[in-house]
């Protein structure tokens, strides 16, 4: 079987079905007969739901017998599961042999072919069950150092929280956001903040700052931490941000702390 990882070992098995595409939505590995409806997507980690999992349009029915009876494999899927889909656990040691045949069932459903039912993919499965540190590099140990310390920093101060945004973990002054953390396959772990447009470029003279996208043209900044990161930097930053965010009386509070 080799050294087969989960997206390897799916994407095998949903182009082992006749004329399947690949191709990448919302993010997901996502799987559809050419021109046609999709059948499944992976989902890693999906806006920081903790799950490695698929998500098929599977026949309605299934849904609510799966869901009822196996909990641990099993779940309603965000946004797609009103529709009838059904989410299959791939970290929670669910036989190989039935995520195949829960895959061809999607794809039978789905495309509606004419003709005898196909065979289930006799497909490698994975080395071994995923974690969510494989799949996520926020899970890595360098992105969990970079949020622990930024967890100490950002909630010292009056007011804030911690929650997530589109799965990576943010901290709020009040309700405004003014510190984030975030990494991707292609994007090294970095930590955000508002510094005001006027002082990008001269930070960006600096490799280990970058613009971030969308978040740029708000005056935010980025900066890489995969190669360790100084404290004190981080505080003046992270405090910098807070600042502009919060509001009178917390940063009157603020004060009070400091004096």
């Amino acid at each position: 079987m080799g050294n087969l990882g989960i997206e390897d070992a799916i994407r095998g098995l949903c182009l082992a079905l006749p004329d399947v595409e690949a191709f990448v939505s919302h993010g997901m590995p996502t799987f559809r007969r050419r021109k046609g409806k999709v059948f499944a997507n992976l989902a890693l980690n999906h806006h920081g739901d903790g799950r490695i999992a698929l998500w098929l349009n599977t026949p309605p029915a299934m849904q609510s017998e799966y869901v009822d009876e196996l909990p641990r494999h099993f779940f309603v899927p965000q946004y797609a599961g009103p529709g009838g889909w059904l989410g299959v656990r791939l970290d929670t040691g669910l036989a190989w042999k039935r995520v195949c045949e829960l895959v061809r069932i999607a794809y039978e459903h789905t495309t509606k072919l004419a003709g005898a039912p196909l065979a289930t993919p006799v497909v490698p499965r994975p080395a071994r069950r995923p974690t969510l540190a494989e799949v996520d590099p926020m899970f890595a140990p360098v992105a969990q150092r970079a949020v622990k310390a930024l967890r100490e920093l950002c909630l010292a101060w009056p007011d804030t929280s911690e929650g997530l945004q589109f799965g990576k973990p943010v901290w709020r002054a009040g309700k405004k956001v003014f510190a984030q953390c975030y990494a991707y396959r292609d994007v090294p772990v970095q930590a955000a903040f508002w510094v005001g447009v006027d002082r990008q470029g001269l930070m960006t003279m600096n490799p280990r700052f970058s613009i971030p996208p969308y978040l740029g043209s708000c005056g935010w900044i980025a900066v890489d931490m995969a190669g360790g990161f100084d404290r004190d930097e981080l505080c003046a930053l992270a405090l910098e941000s807070y600042r502009h965010y919060a509001s009178k009386r917390m940063l009157a509070a603020l004060l009070d702390r400091s004096s």
